[in-house]
């Protein structure tokens, strides 16, 4: 497991993702030096219950899947979060996710 101090990134890094964006466990793992740790990036994601800050339904697989909406409140509330932000939403999958994707290695920089 990943030190406190990796969890501790990955949630100022989540809080950073912009209104209307999403990104990946992998995105974020890779930006953080630990491309093999999306996996973790998702605990770390299920353990921030009634972090209100800490905006997790912006973080999605890498083909846009919202595969953690089991961690939600209810099934579709990582989805009505989303499309509540202008993000269209089909069968759990976001539509132009490509478009939408926020890469933190382009948008942030480690040494800022």
């Amino acid at each position: 497991m990943k030190s406190s101090s990796f969890s501790a990134d990955v949630l100022d890094v989540v809080r950073l993702i912009p209104y209307g964006r999403v990104t990946t466990y992998g995105a974020i793992a890779a930006y953080l030096g630990s491309k093999r740790s999306s996996r973790t990036v998702g605990w770390i994601l299920n353990s921030t219950k009634g972090i209100s800050d800490v905006p997790a339904h912006r973080v999605v697989n890498r083909n846009g899947l919202l595969t953690g909406k089991k961690h939600f409140k209810s099934l579709t509330t990582m989805s009505k979060l989303l499309i509540n932000e202008g993000v269209n939403v089909e069968n759990d999958l976001v539509v132009d996710f490509k478009q939408l994707f926020w890469d933190p290695n382009l948008a942030l920089s480690l040494t800022s």
